[in-house]
């Protein structure tokens, strides 16, 4: 997967962000994205290999860890990342139209410094806001729905050590077990506090936002009294 690609877009998007904003998309790249491509990768590179269980019937060893481990937890931390990351995407491209338009109305004979425009930061108020913020809710509900999805996926956070499978094509109840799984466990912990860490990063600036759109116009009413 090409992560340069959305660290180019995303990065588009953090020159507009709030502060909190900010550090939300540094979380990202260097505790998530930058962990996942150099370790979490090597950490899980064996696991159907080196899954192993106590018998030679064909096809056993494949069902039972099909069963256990339906989709692999890089897969669905990559997915996980692609959802979190879209709602971003949807700033970027209100930015692109607002830029596109101001371009209309300088071909228009509307006096604009487009040099100026390229580097301009639009700030976040008007339609952005709305834009804006609803990404925000986004990344909330797609950072709560996979952290359930991985607790109800595999049966809770830990990873085990030994697992008891006797579905077909096995023989009989088979002990399969599972390779390095203290390593894989401490990685998926790791992993989803730095979700969690998100989520708190997100919900601030979503509060953040709020309390300062609120605050602008209480000020307004406050003027027009």
């Amino acid at each position: 997967m090409d992560w340069g690609t959305l660290q180019a877009v995303l990065g588009g998007v953090n020159k507009h962000s709030t502060s909190i904003g900010k550090i939300w998309l540094t979380v990202l790249f260097i505790f998530r994205i930058m962990i996942l491509v150099v370790a979490a990768e090597r950490v899980w590179g064996d696991e159907q290999q080196d899954f192993v269980c106590n018998t030679l019937q064909p096809g056993c060893r494949n069902v039972c860890y099909d069963h256990f481990f339906p989709i692999s937890h890089i897969r669905l931390w990559a997915l996980q990342l692609i959802f979190v990351s879209t709602p971003a995407l949807l700033v970027a491209m209100h930015v692109a139209y607002t830029r596109h338009e101001k371009k209309r109305r300088f071909r228009n004979g509307e006096k604009i410094d487009i040099a100026e425009l390229k580097n301009e930061k639009i700030h976040i108020r008007g339609p952005l806001w709305w834009t804006y913020t609803s990404s925000i809710f986004f990344r909330i509900i797609f950072e709560a729905v996979f952290m359930y999805v991985f607790y109800y996926m595999y049966d809770g956070y830990q990873m085990p050590r030994l697992v008891k499978c006797n579905a077909w094509p096995c023989p009989n109840t088979v002990d399969c077990f599972v390779s390095r799984p203290t390593e894989k466990t401490t990685f998926t912990i790791f992993m989803l506090a730095v979700s969690g860490i998100c989520m708190m990063l997100n919900l601030a600036e979503l509060c953040y936002l709020v309390i300062k759109i609120c605050m602008k116009e209480s000020r307004k009413t406050t003027v027009l009294k």
